[in-house]
């Protein structure tokens, strides 16, 4: 369930955000931003020469003092966007921190159930708590005694309650969680200050935001790029005077402010953060800004096939007798066998016999019936009622039993019966009929009544619906997608079929997905792939991103870049798709930003020169008014660009599935393109305000 998305503009988030923007322009702050610092740099310097001239009488005050206020809004816009795209982050900190509650812990002082109430923050590492029904859970830990379920609405927004246990891949606990039920006994696994809890709101505030590799090297470019109009600007007093004439100083800046690349300098931390933004709102939680953006290069996606590819439940599809048995026969002791089995198996085998066959469910309390539960030593379920002794389980388990090997059954003591012509007349066909269903990807389950074999029940994974196309669109994208199985080669190859994945590893193992994840990276390729279990770990610390789940053990958290706050395996093609949007928005604004400047400065040169250079009236193409006007009219639509440009940022470009020569050519004819036109059309326009209100 994600996080509903703030409005951009809204009077809760728009007021502080200005508040902080004011504070951002301290120095100490601005000079993380290379372009943006340099602008305040030469926007103070005049800004103290105005000053003087305002003291000394000095005329065109008016001319410059709108160009220095033009310059310190457009400060302050660059900063407004980063601080909207924080401020979004510390609203939801907020809550989170509401959510964390000061609870008392009742810590274990023995084996038994002696124990002292404590403040949570005073646990430490290693401390043993008991967390009864209504308890909130005081800090981080692993359930190491004990079931119970638990509300973890407060984390992850979700209503419904989780089952935690112990010696699972379920067992991970977090602080500020409510149990329903039942009791547990959790280990401290982090101590005050450093939970699960405490790094989310520290995430979404930004504050442990860093720069990611690529965010470092535009930041670079843009840097230089400034450096080469520095040296260009300064070139240009030279030329004024070999022509005869004087540049004053406040126009030579608000020239050089109007070339640099100010609109993606001003947006490109907004852009970071707001894509971390939108994978919390996703209830994704991205450890770093590097996780998100190496999303968003994924060559090679692995995926669980149990939950992620499939519905995770097998469900029962048809009924396979034997010679001799007919398929109603079989539906019904299997049904009998399964009355008892509140897996989604035995459920659908008893939903499959009454929909095919009538069978009703029966009530077993007046048949005197003992079931009997599934055993890992025994692979067998059933019932014994009447003198009759059903079995159904794994077929190589129940032909085992039909052999004469005697079954323990709970309640019962009776064995089933030896028939040896049920092994030399029905193994064979049974065994047939299991290889037949398991080459289709299916699972066999053999059904056996008093030492006879009746026939096999097909369980079948089934594949989510529209998860194909899913995956020709990650193709479309040039992404592999790889189903990862502890399924037979057999049956994967079944399953990898039908649900369009480009290929699968079976019998899957931790060792094998570390090597298949280090075989990827060797070739050069991004890796991405989620996990809940310990054995999980090792891959998912090597994965370039690794996609925890928020129900999965300490291990695999502290493993992962990314944890899924709902733990639905399904979510890591959004997360590609959300790493792409946030690679795609700074694509487009960088060509944007770029292709502005080039507008600007054919824009401005003309009109500015055009006293010195008569001949420079040919590329006046705009018709501005006058040197003074083109120059105002420049550095004001610089800073409202910025402006007009903070919800794209936020919310980022919309993303499609298309590979990188279709997106270029997009950007360039969408952004490229409008990057041109734009500051023809916005300067003329409020060349043409400026002018009518005679402001120069």
């Amino acid at each position: 369930m994600s996080r509903p998305a703030s409005s951009l503009f809204n009077a809760a988030l728009v007021g502080p955000a200005l508040l902080a923007a004011l504070r951002k322009l301290d120095p100490r702050v601005m000079i993380r931003n290379p372009v943006m610092f340099v602008v305040e740099v030469v926007a103070l310097l005049t800004t103290i020469l105005f000053l003087r001239d305002l003291a000394t009488g000095a005329p065109g005050l008016f001319f410059s003092g709108q160009i220095i206020l033009w310059l310190w809004f457009t400060l302050l816009f660059a900063n407004v966007a980063e601080a909207l795209a924080e401020g979004r982050g510390k609203a939801q900190a907020d809550s989170l921190r509401r959510a964390r509650t000061e609870t008392m812990a009742k810590r274990l002082t023995g084996s038994g159930r002696d124990y002292e109430t404590v403040p949570g923050t005073l646990l430490t590492v290693g401390d043993v708590v008991l967390v009864e029904a209504g308890d909130l859970i005081p800090s981080d830990g692993e359930v190491i005694a004990g079931v119970a379920s638990v509300n973890e609405a407060a984390i992850t927004g979700e209503s419904a309650p989780v089952i935690r246990e112990s010696g699972g891949d379920r067992s991970a606990v977090t602080g500020g969680t409510q149990v329903l039920s039942d009791e547990i006994r959790v280990r401290i696994t982090s101590a005050a200050g450093s939970t699960f809890v405490d790094r989310m709101i520290a995430l979404v505030e930004g504050a442990a935001r860093q720069k990611t590799p690529n965010e470092i090297a535009l930041n670079i470019l843009l840097a230089g790029l400034t450096i080469v109009f520095v040296f260009a600007v300064a070139s240009i007093p030279s030329f004024a005077r070999y022509a005869g004439g004087a540049i004053p100083l406040v126009v030579l800046v608000a020239l050089f402010v109007t070339l640099i690349p100010t609109t993606i300098g001003a947006l490109l931390s907004a852009i970071g953060i707001a894509g971390m933004d939108r994978l919390v709102r996703f209830n994704v939680l991205a450890m770093s800004g590097r996780a998100v953006e190496a999303a968003g290069d994924v060559d090679t996606l692995l995926l669980d096939k149990t939950g992620t590819i499939t519905l995770g439940n097998r469900q029962a599809t048809a009924f396979r007798p034997v010679r001799g048995v007919t398929e109603q026969d079989l539906a019904d002791a299997a049904q009998l066998a399964s009355l008892a089995d509140e897996t989604p198996e035995g459920r659908s085998i008893v939903v499959l016999a009454k929909d095919k066959y009538g069978l009703r469910a029966r009530d077993m309390a007046g048949l005197n019936a003992t079931f009997v539960p599934f055993t890992a030593q025994s692979r067998m379920s059933g019932v014994d009622l009447d003198g009759s002794h059903i079995r159904k389980g794994a077929v190589d388990a129940v032909i085992a039993s039909v052999s004469g090997q005697p079954m323990a059954s709970r309640g019962s003591s009776a064995a089933l019966a030896y028939h040896p012509a049920a092994e030399s007349e029905t193994v064979g066909e049974i065994r047939s009929i299991a290889e037949e269903i398991a080459k289709a990807g299916g699972t066999p389950l053999a059904v056996a009544r008093d030492g006879r074999l009746l026939g096999v029940v097909c369980l079948k994974d089934i594949v989510k619906g529209g998860i194909r196309e899913r995956f020709a669109e990650l193709r479309r994208m040039g992404i592999r997608t790889v189903m990862i199985t502890g399924d037979n080669p057999m049956t994967a190859a079944a399953i990898a079929a039908e649900a369009g994945v480009d290929d699968f590893l079976a019998q899957a193992t931790p060792e094998d997905k570390l090597a298949l994840i280090r075989r990827e990276q060797a070739e050069g390729k991004l890796v991405a792939m989620c996990g809940d279990g310990t054995n999980d770990a090792p891959a998912l610390a090597q994965a370039d991103v690794g996609v925890a789940m928020n129900t999965g053990t300490v291990a695999a958290r502290e493993a992962g870049n990314m944890v899924d706050l709902d733990s639905d395996p399904t979510k890591l093609i959004e997360i590609v798709g959300i790493g792409k949007q946030l690679l795609m928005t700074r694509g487009a604004l960088t060509t944007f930003s770029i292709a502005n400047d080039v507008a600007k400065y054919f824009a401005i040169i003309p009109a500015m020169f055009l006293g010195l250079y008569p001949q420079l009236q040919a590329l006046n193409v705009m018709g501005l008014a006058s040197p003074q006007s083109a120059i105002l009219s420049a550095i004001i639509f610089n800073a409202l660009v910025i402006v007009a440009l903070i919800p794209l940022a936020l919310r980022g470009v919309s993303y499609r599935a298309v590979g990188a020569a279709a997106l270029l050519r997009r950007n360039l004819l969408i952004y490229g393109l409008g990057g041109i036109l734009v500051p023809f059309l916005g300067i003329k326009a409020i060349d043409l305000a400026v002018t009518a209100l005679h402001l120069a």
